[in-house]
């Protein structure tokens, strides 16, 4: 199944076994979703249910991955189960947190998992059915499981992949916060000594869509070229890391490493160089 669907192919989902999963964040996401949002489609909370955030940020950053029973529990509160065919959308083409919640989802072991391309703007402009209010569904039963199965890189990995030369570390952050020109969200502007800069943004085209996973595959590989085939993706805080995971994993490649904590915990461990472009 491919990881990114189009709103036109939602629309003709059966509805048996779908779950439509609204992702979108900010302070008044929920009464946003309550609003106005695609019609049986349920809220999924960055802060409460794809992260769990700890004390301090130098420890896991600000996104910190919760433990796999506690997801357990979110996903059968959510009502989905094993055989469920799970879209995510936000409004930012992915990069809210519908894309983080596709990686968990996968990452748990779930297999019928895809991203809205467009996200909500595109199910509008499809003319979707929408709805307001709380949605009615129940729960599912708890699925056990182990752990994540996608692969998952510490502080100390990325420090010795790099002074190794054994990974490529790409920072998907704009290019001015990779710089080091500006920083709006933690503490410290610049970017990971040796991490290369690949905006996330440059993974969609003019319109916010997703580009076709031949384009993609055709750029990542020009990019990537001459470095070491070992990707380990990171962001500001683990959410945008996934868009480009995602956009990989449509483009064919392999799924690579995740550094959840990123430059929201580099940037706070004591004694961590950082570099800058200005």
């Amino acid at each position: 199944m491919s990881p990114i669907i189009s709103s036109l192919s939602l629309k003709n989902i059966p509805s048996e076994n779908l779950i439509i999963l609204d992702a979108r964040v900010g302070k008044e996401a929920y009464q946003t979703y309550l609003e106005k949002h695609i019609k049986g489609a349920r809220f999924i909370d960055l802060d409460k249910d794809l992260a769990e955030i700890g004390q301090d940020a130098a420890f896991g950053g600000r996104h910190p991955l919760p433990g796999i029973k506690k997801f357990a529990e979110v996903l059968s509160n959510l009502g989905i189960s094993e055989d469920s065919h799970i879209v995510i959308y936000d409004d930012k083409n992915g990069a809210n947190a519908a894309a983080r919640a596709w990686w968990m989802l996968r990452s748990f072991g779930l297999q019928n998992v895809q991203v809205l391309d467009g996200g909500i703007q595109s199910a509008e402009k499809e003319e979707l059915e929408f709805s307001s209010g709380e949605e009615a569904f129940e729960k599912t039963s708890v699925i056990q499981k182990e752990g994540w199965l996608l692969p998952v890189i510490d502080l100390e990995d990325v420090e010795n992949e790099l002074i190794n030369h054994s990974s490529t570390v790409v920072d998907v952050r704009d290019a001015y916060r990779y710089k080091g020109e500006s920083e709006p969200i933690d503490l410290v502007a610049g970017h990971i000594p040796g991490a290369v800069n690949i905006p996330f943004s440059e993974n969609l085209d003019e319109n916010g869509y997703f580009l076709k996973p031949e384009v993609l595959k055709e750029k990542y590989t020009e990019l990537l070229k001459d470095k070491p085939q070992s990707l380990i993706i990171h962001c500001g805080s683990g959410v945008t890391a996934c868009h480009t995971i995602l956009a990989l994993s449509y483009a064919g490649f392999p799924i690579p490493d995740l550094y959840v904590g990123s430059w929201s915990e580099w940037s706070r461990r004591e004694g961590k160089e950082i570099a800058k472009e200005i």
